[in-house]
């Protein structure tokens, strides 16, 4: 018996759905499974997750708010790592690109929160945190054209770097460090909320902050980019064969430099919506964003509608899960993290077979009279 192989040459749309509505569904039977051995309810679990805890709430509303505020940067750092990605281009440091936007988006609001407009304010920050994030993303793309150098491992390395930069700015006291509560005795980051936020719209009690808004004109505009314009076209080309674009006359090192930079630049983005709407720079900022929105973009297949889509998904996750261990104490919030990985690893099974089939032959034994 032999086992082939085969690529597919089409796979429905029905099918593909199925494939990924069924690998969806049968990660959260396995996650059922764990509950049940934890002697927790499945069913009252997973109605207590999705939901976030609003049935019954009086305060819905603030779940919805807060909710929001995890899938604004996770769509947004998602985006900007598909950008990469559809190029070939491993970029792996979304954490470290978060993290210099936030440090940057953070120092423009002490330095210039008192003097300047809000307005204004509000956007040096965002311009602020998209040239650090855009730059360092340059950084490791101009290695990588100039001397071949592995971007995985650099934007990894970058990610601690960064790290270490953030948590030394919060640990460490001195008239130099503005970024610290000058009234506390230990080094604690202080708040710039009452200086610059980014403003709600209110509707009832419901406060609908801008950064939603601003994402989903970002999410259009991102969309427009890859699948309208010249540029998001060499993109794609140069993502299917770096030769093919050289031979069509395309300068493919710039092409790269170009998009590494949009995607860092769009992570950039994300850190500043967070930081801007915290209020306060800690070393937590990124909630694992940058991790998280590698899986997000690879379980939509590096799709614009997908991101949004699957980052709601995640959020529901992450948020809700939150919302549920305060429900059932013996399962925490590290469940989702789980789950997650189960649906990653389920969807990429499934993905498998959208592109490929197993053939099993019989292997014939030949006879000599």
């Amino acid at each position: 018996m032999r086992i082939h192989v085969v690529k597919r040459e089409d796979c429905p749309l029905w099918k593909k759905i199925l494939l990924y509505v069924g690998a969806v569904a049968l990660a959260l039977v396995l996650g059922g499974l764990v509950l049940l051995a934890m002697g927790v309810n499945p069913l009252e679990y997973y109605s207590k997750m999705f939901t976030m805890g609003m049935i019954g709430n009086k305060i819905a509303y603030k779940a919805v708010e807060n909710y929001l505020k995890i899938l604004v940067p996770l769509i947004l750092t998602a985006l900007g790592l598909s950008l990469a990605f559809k190029m070939r281009f491993w970029n792996i440091g979304g954490e470290g690109q978060f993290i210099v936007g936030a440090i940057a988006a953070t120092a423009v609001a002490f330095l210039t929160g008192e003097a300047l407009p809000q307005p204004l304010v509000l956007v040096l920050m965002c311009v602020a945190a998209m040239a650090a994030a855009g730059l360092l993303g340059v950084f490791v793309a101009a290695l990588k054209v100039r001397f071949g150098t592995n971007e995985t491992l650099l934007t990894l390395m970058l990610n601690y770097i960064a790290l270490y930069v953030l948590t030394f700015l919060g640990e460490t006291k001195g008239d130099w460090n503005f970024f610290l509560n000058p009234q506390s005795a230990r080094p604690t980051f202080g708040s710039f909320a009452s200086l610059v936020s980014f403003p709600k719209i209110m509707l009832g009690k419901f406060g609908l902050n801008i950064c939603v808004l601003l994402t989903i004109v970002i999410g259009v505009l991102v969309y427009v980019y890859l699948k309208r314009t010249k540029q998001g076209y060499e993109i794609a080309v140069v993502g299917d064969s770096m030769g093919t674009a050289r031979y069509a006359g395309m300068k493919v090192n710039t092409i790269v430099l170009r998009t590494v930079f949009f995607s860092a630049c769009l992570i950039g983005l994300a850190a500043a919506f967070k930081v801007g709407t915290a209020g306060i720079l800690s070393t937590s900022i990124t909630d694992d964003v940058g991790w998280t929105g590698i899986i997000v973009a690879w379980l939509a297949q590096l799709n614009t509608v997908g991101i949004f889509l699957v980052s709601a998904l995640i959020g529901v996750l992450q948020f809700g899960s939150t919302a549920a261990a305060a429900t059932f104490s013996a399962v925490d919030s590290s469940f989702a993290d789980m789950l997650q990985g189960v649906i990653l690893f389920l969807v990429l099974a499934a993905d498998f077979f959208t592109r490929f089939r197993v053939v099993i032959t019989k292997k014939e034994v030949e006879r000599h009279g």
